[in-house]
């Protein structure tokens, strides 16, 4: 298979990966259980439904998640260069409940009982379960920045790296920016959601400017060494499509934010100030699992069994997505999630039945970027666990990087999209 077969079959088939699950292929026998899943997003929705399908509808599943509908953290740079809508990127949550027979309560979790094996939540009442799955995403540790703390300041300087009113937001104030105007965009030290994510944000910005106010500038300004994902690929396009738009300085850290005077502060260099700010934060796990106090690797990630992914420290309680601590080379990703949600469903499904988990796991990835309106660079990598090591490797060969944007490589993200938001929530 070529690398252009490889991403065609990966954009199609991204139910069906992750599969040495060995779990999955059983179901008969099926015990029946309560399942409470808290958020919605790639890792808890795919979690929710696959349980319910491979458990024959024997398990009861509540879906805890506050939001009405899915909104989709990948493809919402392009709301932001203009090229998409939230409505092109939003998903209703119906297909759950109507096909799947999952329970979808509109809520948020205020508390997890460990002990009697409870979640509380913030409108009144409690969901037992047999077992929990967390799926809640990242926070931001706003602790490090401490203007962005004050009155109003979450408001007006925007971080929209949780799709939804914030995404919306920052579009709006990339139209009502001048032209010859700033836009500045501060990443922070990895790991963190999306690797790749803020240098396709820089792309999508200064393609909007290149056509609709070509004086103004993108400056981004990265805590790490250098461009964290794609790095050669995003250089190339930043050179060739949009010279002298992107300012690219890394080993900018920042530590503070004038939101007054629209002003980033750094721990080695002078203070920029700018006519819109995008302050990405440095982030954790979830609040849910911070609180529950399952944030156990540095205070900051959930550690797993990776059979599956059930949390080390807490019996019953499977972690999935973004709020883990990372195998190596395991990027923090919708995709991913999305595996992770389909290791534990399995997993789930085995285990109220009174078997054990699959012993190979083997987790895909693809991560695609555009540069443009339409030419994208993926990046992809096949992942399989190590008995000996207990953690998930990347398998040497496998994956691929693009060679260079290419509009064929952008059906291919949106085919990608499609499929698994279809995998997810149809």
């Amino acid at each position: 298979m070529d690398r252009r077969q490889f991403i065609r079959a990966g954009s199609a088939v991204s139910a069906v990966s992750a599969l040495g699950l060995a779990g999955c292929a059983s179901v008969g026998g099926t015990a029946g259980g309560k399942v409470v899943v808290v958020g919605g997003g790639y890792g808890g929705a795919t979690a929710a439904k696959y349980i319910r399908m491979w458990s024959e509808g024997k398990v009861e599943v509540t879906l805890v998640e506050p939001n009405a509908a899915f909104v989709s953290c990948p493809i919402s740079n392009l709301v932001l260069g203009g090229t998409k809508t939230m409505a092109d990127i939003t998903t209703p949550y119906d297909n759950l409940s109507a096909r799947h027979g999952v329970k979808v309560v509109r809520d948020r979790v205020s508390g997890i009982d460990l002990d009697t094996r409870q979640v509380r939540l913030a409108g009144g009442g409690t969901l037992a379960y047999d077992r929990l799955v967390l799926s809640p995403g990242v926070d931001f540790m706003w602790e490090q920045l401490p203007g962005m703390n004050k009155a109003g300041a979450q408001d007006q300087v925007l971080h929209a790296w949780k799709a939804g009113p914030q995404t919306l937001a920052l579009r709006q104030q990339l139209e009502a920016m001048p032209d010859g105007g700033v836009f500045a965009m501060s990443i922070p030290l990895a790991p963190y959601r999306c690797p790749p994510g803020p240098y396709e944000r820089a792309c999508q910005v200064a393609n909007y400017f290149k056509h609709a106010k070509p004086r103004s500038k993108v400056l981004v300004l990265d805590a790490n060494d250098d461009v964290t994902s794609k790095g050669k690929l995003f250089k190339a396009a930043w050179a060739e499509r949009y010279k002298g738009i992107i300012d690219y300085r890394p080993k900018h850290r920042l530590t503070d934010v004038d939101v007054a005077t629209k002003t980033l502060k750094f721990d080695f260099n002078d203070d920029i100030k700018a006519d819109v700010l995008n302050v990405i934060p440095p982030m954790r796990s979830g609040d849910v699992v911070v609180k529950a106090g399952l944030a156990t690797a540095n205070k900051r990630w959930c550690e797993v069994d990776w059979l599956s992914m059930e949390h080390i420290q807490a019996k019953g309680v499977h972690v999935l997505g973004d709020c883990t601590q990372s195998a190596p080379l395991m990027p923090k990703s919708g995709h991913m999630a999305n595996q992770h949600g389909k290791v534990a469903a399995a997993a789930v499904v085995a285990l109220l039945s009174g078997r054990q988990p699959g012993n190979l796991p083997i987790y895909n990835n693809t991560c695609y970027s555009f540069v443009s309106e339409s030419d994208v660079v993926h990046v992809a990598s096949v992942h399989r666990y190590d008995a000996a090591k207990k953690t998930m490797l990347s398998v040497e060969g496998s994956g691929g990087l693009s060679a260079a944007p290419t509009e064929i490589e952008g059906r291919f993200a949106l085919a990608w999209a499609n499929n698994i938001w279809a995998d997810a929530l149809a």
